[in-house]
């Protein structure tokens, strides 16, 4: 497969490169600093970009299958920006699919369904703007005709992949307080060839 990678000097888009690379697929990364990558791989392609530039993204869009972004919010609006280049740039290419990084504070709130986890008592966070970005990506992918998966961890403590883990549509399981980086970065990139959960959040957590 032809994939497109966002986020692939971030913790979870790191591992998820790794094991795209091992399994033989052509990946495409648009990064802001290339030398954060350290790997060298002949299926690798590396353009030093931005994603809030519009044209940047259209350059790397070109042929590809999957879209995945682990892109974070790095305190800034990066997510909000780039959504809609992105959508935009997927539409103009006609690729369908894209899964990405949320964060279980755009899950529905089991106390309180008519909100989102982190509109509710259910969040304990004082600091609502990061949920506030990726509350946005969802709207605008909800509002696209696109095949979008957003993947909702809880806490992303460092850890092996265990390989054993819970995951709910649209809910964070219950009980759920973390999720190792390398089990949600294996869940992401199982959904590459799945579509089980096409138009759906899903919560996932130990």
């Amino acid at each position: 497969m032809h994939l497109l990678l966002l986020g692939a000097t971030g913790r979870v888009g790191n591992l998820v490169l790794r094991k795209a690379l091992q399994d033989g697929h052509q990946v495409t990364v648009l990064v802001r600093n290339p030398d954060r990558l350290n790997i060298n791989d002949s299926n690798l392609t590396v353009y030093q970009g931005n994603v809030r530039n519009k044209n940047d993204l259209k350059a790397v869009m070109k042929g590809k299958d999957v879209v995945l972004s682990a892109l974070s919010t790095d305190g800034t609006t990066t997510l909000s920006d780039s959504i809609p280049f992105i959508i935009e740039a997927m539409e103009e290419e006609k690729v369908k699919r894209i899964i990405t990084i949320g964060t279980a504070g755009i899950l529905q709130s089991r106390s309180e369904p008519n909100l989102l986890r982190y509109q509710s008592s259910e969040s304990k966070r004082k600091l609502t703007r990061a949920a506030g970005e990726h509350h946005q990506v969802f709207i605008k992918l909800a509002q696209s005709n696109l095949d979008w998966t957003i993947i909702c961890p809880t806490y992303l403590p460092d850890g092996e992949e265990m390989g054993h883990y819970r995951v709910e549509r649209n809910f964070l399981p219950e009980g759920g307080a973390s999720i190792s980086v390398s089990d949600t970065a294996s869940f992401m990139y199982q959904q590459i060839t799945s579509d089980q959960y096409v138009g759906v959040r899903v919560g996932i957590a130990y």
